[in-house]
């Protein structure tokens, strides 16, 4: 890679940094009351997928550890946010599912940060961030690749 592709990587990752920083800031802000960001992560991870899933698949999918997820599902769970059951074929995994209270928690946290990002779509043009989505998709889908 040349200086200029160097350069052009550093400036794209500092941007990506930058942006990612003000947002989870702004949407900490945004949450309802008692709700961080990781837990309301995690739920709208939980509302998109179908059935359950393993800490140790959440943990990847989020990138950290077992035992920061395990600490967040523990919040979510005595929150009655997500349900946690054994396997029933080995008693030392666990599986997670979304509860009916977890996807209404989850609705008024989008419903909170709605009009901030919504905002900022509408700043920027719905077409530029229409055109944004694919390379940020393939960003992210190559750096998981690298895991």
């Amino acid at each position: 890679m040349n200086d200029s592709n160097n350069s052009l990587a550093i400036s794209l990752f500092s941007e990506i940094f930058m942006a990612d920083q003000l947002a989870r800031s702004r949407l900490a802000k945004a949450l309802p009351r008692g709700m961080e960001l990781s837990h309301f992560t995690v739920l709208n991870h939980l509302s998109h997928v179908s059935g359950e899933r393993s800490p140790a698949q959440l943990a990847k999918s989020f990138s950290v550890t077992r035992g920061a997820m395990s600490n967040t599902l523990s919040k979510l769970e005595a929150a009655g946010h997500v349900h946690i059951r054994p396997d029933w074929d080995d008693a030392r995994r666990k599986f997670v599912a979304i509860s009916p209270s977890g996807k209404r928690a989850c609705e008024a946290a989008l419903t909170a940060i709605a009009p901030s990002v919504a905002g900022l779509v509408g700043d920027l043009g719905v077409e530029r961030v229409r055109a944004a989505l694919p390379i940020l998709r393939e960003l992210r889908v190559r750096l998981s690749d690298e895991s």
